[in-house]
């Protein structure tokens, strides 16, 4: 399997969820081994590049993931980096305009819109994948996530809200480029309405609008939604685009409970700090650790993690 990037350059404007202010993004080609990086190009180019080295430029994960330069940030990069992972895009830079990525309507499915206008080309270099090595994950009360061994990306996630119009949710998905844009990357980010006034009085939701994020008010959502289960839909969204930071393709079964851009942040810093769990290499290698292996294949039911192996 051979790393991609863009055939061409595209670029969009929009606005901030927190800040409300106009950005532009622009995502452009880059060669093999270039990775995924984010560019400040009002900050004079000052860029991050994803990856494990990356992971202690997290620096908020208050409502959305921030990274954090030498002077300069750029927050809630998690719908980009979902799509751009659940693309197959391994090389681009993301240069901004701003200190944030636009929200666009609230889901991945503009960028995947993007990406697909601007084209995908393969490059002459072997892709390279995240193999988990054993289990790693991280627990806090009801909250945890955890990553597991297996042959290929699969999500679990569920969610319990005391709010009627939500309540307990959960999915599964085996996660490729179909079920990406089809199963998840339209899921709209959600807040309830009773909450707007705190958020904006902390600087926060100051471009939220009914166009870009479902509201849930005292009688249910505002908005229609676009899946009976939208939320957790979005909850896995923001997952896969949070383990997108690690700068890779990740070849394990990640499955999330109640947690959030907190809890993930959590798990980055425990696989930054436990590297003898995972890995970074090529997929015929990754295959070859996971042959023989039990694969873990965890679900809830009514609240209990139940985890089997097959």
């Amino acid at each position: 399997m051979l790393q991609r990037t863009l055939k061409e350059r595209i670029d969009v404007v929009g606005i901030g969820l927190h800040t409300g202010r106009r950005v532009r993004l622009e995502l452009s080609p880059a060669p093999a081994g270039w990775g995924i990086r984010f560019a400040r190009a009002d900050r004079g180019g000052a860029s991050i590049t994803l990856g494990p080295a990356a992971l202690a430029s997290i620096s908020r994960v208050d409502h959305a993931t921030t990274l954090a330069g030498d002077g300069f940030s750029i927050s809630t990069v998690e719908h980009l980096l979902a799509a751009l992972i659940g693309m197959g895009v391994d090389n681009v830079t993301a240069r901004l305009w701003g200190d944030e990525v636009p929200i666009m309507d609230g889901s991945a499915a503009p960028f995947v819109f993007l990406i697909k206008e601007a084209g995908l080309r393969e490059l002459d270099a072997p892709r390279r994948v995240i193999v988990l090595h054993r289990p790693i994950g991280v627990v806090d009360g009801e909250r945890e996530v955890t990553l597991y061994p297996a042959d290929r990306l699969r999500v679990t996630c569920s969610i319990d809200f005391a709010h009627p119009a939500i309540g307990r949710q959960s999915l599964a998905r085996t996660v490729d480029q179909r079920t990406f844009i089809n199963d998840l990357a339209p899921a709209r980010t959600f807040c309830m309405l009773k909450d707007v006034e705190a958020l904006r009085s902390r600087g926060l939701a100051l471009g939220g609008s009914l166009a870009n994020a479902v509201v849930v008010g005292d009688s249910g959502p505002l908005n229609q939604l676009r899946f009976h289960d939208e939320f957790v839909r979005h909850k896995a969204l923001d997952l896969l685009g949070d383990l997108a930071l690690l700068g890779h393709p990740i070849m394990g079964h990640v499955v999330a409970h109640k947690a959030g851009h907190a809890m993930h942040a959590k798990l980055l810093d425990r696989m930054a700090r436990e590297r003898d769990a995972w890995s970074v290499a090529l997929p015929a290698a990754a295959t070859a650790a996971q042959s023989g292996a039990a694969v873990a294949i965890a679900a809830r039911a009514n609240g209990q993690l139940q985890v089997s192996a097959i």
